[in-house]
């Protein structure tokens, strides 16, 4: 999970904010689904894609209980995406590169969703030595 949210802060602090505001409308591509949106679809999309790894990001950080199933979910989504695109794109690799990209994504999804004991609504409040409260 570990793993998750830094690609998720990665995400969410540098590659789409600099995607957004460097390249210009002619070049933007977004995926969702699997299926590719270009132009002024794709730039009105990733607003949407800054906010879910924003939210992945500091709910991976907080291990807050909305993130499951919110984050199998998610993760079998991209599964999913993976099969199409590689079936219905130009640029796909057909059904044996689908099957196969989508696998670790799958795999994924199926942690996630075993994790639930993982994510708390809140972390238990504790004073150390000092007397100062810590979660």
């Amino acid at each position: 999970m570990s793993v998750v949210m830094l690609f998720c802060a990665y995400m969410a602090f540098l590659y789409v904010p600099w995607d957004f505001l460097s390249k210009p409308v002619t070049q933007a591509q977004e995926v969702w689904f699997g299926i590719l949106l270009s132009g002024w679809t794709a730039k009105a999309t990733e607003p949407l894609h800054f906010l879910i790894y924003l939210t992945g990001a500091l709910g991976f950080w907080r291990m807050r209980s909305w993130m499951h199933p919110w984050a199998a979910l998610y993760a079998l989504q991209v599964a999913v995406g993976m099969l199409v695109w590689n079936l219905v794109d130009e640029r796909g690799g057909g059904l044996p590169v689908a099957l196969v990209s989508a696998v670790p994504f799958l795999i994924l999804s199926v942690l996630l969703w075993r994790a639930r004991t993982g994510f708390s609504a809140q972390q238990p409040v504790e004073k150390n030595s000092a007397g100062t409260m810590r979660r």
